[in-house]
């Protein structure tokens, strides 16, 4: 029977937070709660000292630094108009093509990305911008809606990306061979996107019409709307150069983030006492929203962990013989499931010091584990019924596209995100490339 306590215990410590979670407690507590009344059952009084532990743990990490000036360089990048230039300058662009505003809506959601770092500043911003501008010239709302569904999530996998900072800070894995990891398989979704679209542009052009004659622009014109692209390219050949070339740590690059955003505002006239206060507002709660996730969630998984959780999937591992591979799958599909309930930063504070050390015994690299997790959370930003993308757009769509239009325009791209999940899992070297050549 003894033996069978810690199996219980963890059982009533997962059940007890999703039930937390479930009443709407907000996920910090939900952690903290569940995790000290099971240190208590298993430890006693004593088992609460962790708590303390845990929360030097958590903070004794000089990368944490970087959380909140990249989550600053976003909000102000939002808010500085660029996403209006851009999207003026694909219409010129790409307009006369059909389903060209589409590809240019997942190439503008890309550049956030490598801007921002964060999935929802590109689903909001063009799903103000560019869902009004493609309905109005034809697109099928389908389609718009989940073209700027699946493209403002690539702000998971393109660097500097928030969620890549807090699993190197979990996994102790280094930023920049994280972000060199996720470079290439981003570039290849956002490719794989492009292709989706212009194919069923080309096969049904009433998804994607081109652009009317007296729309079209002549080749001098195109040339000059390039010029929107010279100010955010420097800033993320900037940043991500810094990083990735060693020039700096990753906190150090981050300021240079902050300041060249703020640089780039001014520059366009967008920079004022209001856009401040919003941006230092929202960065401090968000960023204290993640320290007392880290907290909460670095105490709840030294608890689970104490109760021997790894080597119970061990054992389930040796006793059922099953293949490295077999293994990698069911994490994937855990990550999948998981993502229809929780939030990103809740699975990755769960699952992610369980798996780490297994996936190091199976003798894979955690590297390419890394852009396996960050993809799974793409598809769990998409998938019904509690996807955060799908609210993101809710909350700027107009009322012509229902919630169900929304949930059916983003199955065809979560299909496509699985295919981009299979490709890295049979193909490593995709992720791998570009951190073994540079690191």
């Amino acid at each position: 029977m003894a033996e069978l306590e810690p199996v219980a215990i963890t059982s009533i410590m997962f059940l007890s937070m999703l039930v937390l979670m479930a009443m709407g407690a907000p996920l910090a507590l939900a952690l903290m709660i569940s995790g000290m009344g099971s240190a208590y059952l298993m430890f006693g009084p004593g088992g609460l000292d962790l708590l303390l532990a845990s929360a030097y743990s958590a903070m004794d990490n000089f990368l944490l630094v970087s959380l909140p000036l990249f989550i600053f360089m976003g909000l102000v990048l939002e808010r500085s108009g660029i996403t209006d230039a851009l999207f003026g300058m694909i219409h010129k662009l790409m307009g006369s093509t059909p389903g060209g505003l589409g590809v240019g809506t997942v190439l503008i959601c890309a550049l956030i990305a490598a801007m921002a770092g964060v999935s929802g500043a590109a689903t909001v911003s063009l799903g103000i911008i560019a869902l009004p501008a493609m309905l109005k010239r034809g697109y099928h709302k389908r389609l718009v809606t989940g073209t700027i569904m699946a493209g403002g999530a690539l702000g998971f996998l393109i660097p500097p990306s928030v969620l890549m900072i807090v699993y190197a800070f979990l996994a102790r894995e280094s930023v920049g061979k994280l972000f060199a990891a996720g470079l290439m398989p981003g570039l290849m979704l956002a490719g794989i996107y492009m292709v989706y679209i212009l194919i069923r542009c080309r096969l049904n052009p009433d998804l994607g019409p081109a652009a009317p004659p007296e729309e079209r622009y002549t080749a001098r014109e195109k040339l000059q709307s390039l010029r929107h692209l010279i100010a955010p390219g420097l800033l993320v050949a900037t940043v991500l150069g810094c990083i990735i070339g060693g020039i700096t740590s990753p906190s150090e690059a981050s300021a240079v983030g902050a300041a060249g955003a703020l640089l780039l505002t001014a520059t366009r006239g967008k920079l004022s006492w209001e856009l401040m206060r919003y941006v230092m507002l929202s960065t401090t709660k968000i960023t204290g929203m993640l320290i007392w996730i880290a907290i909460a969630a670095v105490f709840f998984s030294r608890i689970y962990m104490g109760l021997g959780a790894g080597m119970m999937i061990s054992d389930f591992i040796y006793d059922f013989s099953l293949s490295p591979y077999t293994v990698i799958i069911f994490m994937l599909v855990s990550f999948f499931v998981l993502g229809m309930f929780l939030d990103d930063f809740a699975i990755l504070f769960i699952t992610v010091p369980l798996y780490i050390p297994i996936v190091r015994d199976l003798g894979f690299d955690t590297t390419w584990f890394a852009v396996l997790f960050i993809l799974s959370m793409q598809s769990a930003y998409l998938t019904p019924p509690f996807g955060y993308n799908l609210f993101y757009m809710r909350s700027v769509a107009p009322k012509s596209i229902t919630i169900v239009d929304i949930y059916r325009s983003a199955l065809p791209f979560v299909a496509l995100q699985i295919l981009g999940l299979a490709l890295i899992v049979v193909f490593p070297g995709i992720a791998l490339w570009l951190p073994n050549l540079l690191f």
